[in-house]
């Protein structure tokens, strides 16, 4: 077993260090004069770290049974920021890294395209601290400053390529509604504290299931409108209609690599945010009871709506980026689907199953979406060109990334054995369990209209008869192994996934169930004397 101390001291210096290296890159691009191999080597020093603390701290997590909790500064909960990993966060953290890791890889082969590769290094490594920092918090405000560190990253990242107006009239709409999210977020966050008197998640979670708060109406609806703008800055984070508008645009305009991370990674935030708020802070028995199932049966309605959008607008696009960036909102959609099912009160295992098969859904879409646009990168880079016309037959050139794209479009489409697959499964069984027949007909529906859409993409870059002759690029074979490797995650996972099944039930059950294992672990670290100062608690 994984002791306990290893873990903490993984996860306590991940953040710390990750910024330390944020602000290093650009200096050693300097003092060594080189601007693409120093700045990758601490990037990848970077991730390599963030890939072993995470693997650690979801092993610890999960063979212990119990939140791992961190004191920043040995302030206890509530009187400082904390990080609390449950299985929920410890599996999407462990995903974001590992992702993170052949992201990097490309990125170096990808950085003949960069004018000054020291500042995307910089920017992706404030990325993937963003991205940790969001996940790993426990603490509601710090959630915010991780969310800003995330989004400046990502809208400079799509400004990348700052000589095509294209890319900065992207930035400009994804960074200027953005600020509107996350400031609609800072405002819930003053209503929150006004009401209840916390920003630790821990003491939200216990205190809006607390009598005292219960009664009080006017901090009932106070903390009902400080949900409904927190829901609204995570939704346009996730990119679930209709919040959609931004994506499109932004994905498909940023360096190929920072696409594959926005739409692996990126999108899971908003999706992590919205789950953790809607089970562990404000779960079906606290004071938004009744009010938070009219809201998760809104999220249901608005999932299906952005799985058919999403999907039907595949079938229009000739740039294939686009054509994954509508996909990507499809998919957010799917995953909303199986995340809502906290509505059915009274269907305890139906929840939880539809949960497990929403939370399988984000690991089987982000590995799938990111191999999808370095795969695409890939023909991109030989032909010059983001137009299906274009890229007819190049895939014949790099016959490993054709089937490494083939293999994650299936997965896409949910196709046996691949995980794709046995998500949408669970998402559709939990439904099903409880008596909504309708709920799996439309994710079939929707996996139907977007399979057109991957056809296209697959007949025109594998079997499409080539417009110009298109030779091999040399160095690129590293590439496609990589790509491969991806690939086949999504096969041994699927193969695997009976034996994997109680990992994500475990995530399930700790998001949806076990909130007071969650509280308790975090009060354990308040000693006696403090209590007093704790809201309601005096």
């Amino acid at each position: 077993m994984v002791p306990e101390t290893l873990a903490l001291n993984l996860l306590g210096p991940l953040t710390p260090t990750l910024i330390i290296l944020v602000f290093l890159t650009p200096l050693f691009a300097k003092v060594f004069r080189s601007d693409r191999k120093a700045p990758f080597i601490l990037a990848l020093l970077g991730v390599l770290y963030s890939v072993v603390a995470s693997t650690i701290v979801f092993l610890y997590v999960y063979q212990s049974g119990k939140p791992l909790v961190y004191l920043y500064g040995g302030w206890p909960p509530h009187f400082g920021i904390v990080y609390e990993v449950d299985a929920f966060n410890a599996l999407l953290a462990m995903l974001t890294s590992w992702v993170m890791l052949p992201i990097v890889l490309y990125s170096y082969w990808y950085s003949h395209h960069f004018d000054e590769a020291s500042w995307y290094y910089t920017l992706l490594l404030g990325l993937l601290t963003g991205l940790l920092g969001v996940i790993y918090t426990g603490d509601a405000f710090n959630l915010f400053v991780m969310l800003e560190v995330l989004s400046i990253s990502a809208y400079g990242l799509v400004a990348y390529h700052r000589e095509r107006a294209e890319a900065v009239e992207a930035a400009a709409k994804y960074a200027l509604i953005g600020l509107v999210a996350t400031t609609m977020y800072f405002f819930a966050l003053i209503l929150i504290y006004a009401g209840i008197g916390s920003v630790n998640m821990a003491l939200l979670a216990m205190l809006s299931r607390f009598s005292q708060t219960l009664n009080d109406p006017g901090v009932r609806y106070l903390t009902l409108l400080a949900l409904a703008l927190s829901l609204w800055a995570f939704t346009y984070k996730s990119a679930l209609f209709p919040n959609h508008f931004w994506l499109p645009d932004a994905h498909p305009e940023a360096p190929t690599p920072v696409s594959a991370a926005l739409s692996g990674l990126v999108v899971n935030v908003g999706i992590y945010a919205t789950a953790r708020f809607l089970y562990t802070l404000f779960g079906s028995d606290s004071m938004l009871s009744g009010y938070r199932e009219a809201v998760l049966v809104v999220i249901l309605m608005l999932g299906v709506v952005s799985g058919v959008v999403g999907a039907m607008m595949m079938l229009l696009q000739r740039d294939i980026k686009r054509l994954l960036a509508y996909s990507t909102i499809s998919h957010v959609g799917i995953a909303y689907i199986g995340l809502s099912a906290g509505f059915l009160t009274g269907y305890e295992e139906a929840v939880k199953i539809a949960v497990a098969g929403a939370i399988t859904h984000v690991v089987a879409h982000s590995i799938a979406k990111a191999l999808l646009f370095m795969s695409s990168g890939v023909f991109i880079d030989a032909t010059g060109s983001r137009d299906l016309d274009d890229l007819q037959g190049v895939g014949r050139q790099y016959p490993l990334t054709s089937i490494s794209m083939i293999i994650g479009f299936l997965s896409l489409a949910g196709f046996i054995p691949l995980i794709g697959f046995y998500s949408k499964l669970l998402i559709a069984y939990g439904y099903f369990v409880a008596g909504l027949a309708i709920i799996p007909v439309l994710i079939i529906v929707i996996s139907a209209i977007s399979l057109l859409g991957y056809m296209k993409a697959i007949v025109a870059i594998v079997f499409g008869v080539p417009r110009k002759s298109v030779e091999r690029k040399m160095g690129i074979g590293w590439v496609e192994v990589t790509l491969f490797l991806m690939a086949l995650s999504l096969i041994v996972l699927g193969i695997l996934f009976y034996y994997l099944t109680p990992i994500f039930e475990k995530a399930s059950l700790d998001l949806v169930k076990n909130v007071g294992t969650y509280v308790n672990e975090a009060l354990n670290y308040i000693p006696g004397g403090l209590s007093k100062w704790l809201p309601y608690m005096r």
